[in-house]
């Protein structure tokens, strides 16, 4: 018989990687900085033509997942030319590294539009996203120290910078996913919905 004044215990996904992205979802400690941080981004970007460009409006679905395949892939790039390439392939993997350092810009923007449109509306989407935005922060702030460290000509720590990169990147990734494929953030809502409807 269910006791009523308890409710059934949550069920394991099976996956952890999954587990700790719900884990995350529950954090109330994070609900006042990411709502503040949300109405920042709704009052920066607004409404009109840099909105609809974020959102993706001229492509008919979110622009944000397209523009992560730039960073995501220069950067791995990178760590394959500090891998396999030798001393010859230093030049193209710092390059490699400011191109997606560049990338980044745009990929940041649109995806805090879409996650700010989304973040009112549900909790998880709001804690998440913003777990998400710190770890790709910490992404770039260690590729931008790695493309310093490449021009002063110490490839060591340019590598080991850009691996540590990529760990970040992918917790940041993996929340992404979450976001995109669990919570459903960014499905059919800025890119295919009125221009007008937005929270404040």
């Amino acid at each position: 018989m269910t006791d009523p004044d308890h409710s059934p215990p949550r069920r394991s996904s099976g996956s952890a990687p999954r587990e700790a992205a719900e884990r995350v979802g529950r954090i109330q400690a994070l609900d006042k900085p990411a709502h503040r941080v949300g109405k920042a981004v709704r009052s920066i970007i607004g409404q009109g033509k840099v909105k609809d460009a974020l959102s993706g409006r001229f492509l008919g679905h979110p622009l944000h997942p397209l523009l992560t395949d730039v960073p995501i892939g220069t950067w791995t790039s990178a760590s394959l030319l500090d891998l396999f390439g030798g001393r010859d392939s230093e030049v193209a993997a710092r390059r490699l590294v400011a191109t997606g350092l560049l990338a980044a810009l745009p990929t940041i923007a649109s995806g805090y539009s879409d996650w700010a449109d989304a973040e009112p509306a549900s909790d998880e989407v709001r804690r998440i996203g913003i777990v998400h935005a710190a770890a790709n922060a910490t992404a770039v702030t260690l590729y931008a120290a790695s493309y310093a460290a490449r021009r002063r000509g110490d490839r060591g720590s340019g590598a080991a910078l850009a691996l540590a990169g990529a760990g970040a990147l992918g917790v940041g990734g993996h929340l992404g996913g979450h976001l995109a494929y669990v919570n459903g953030a960014g499905v059919e809502r800025s890119a295919g919905g009125p221009a007008g409807e937005r929270p404040a």
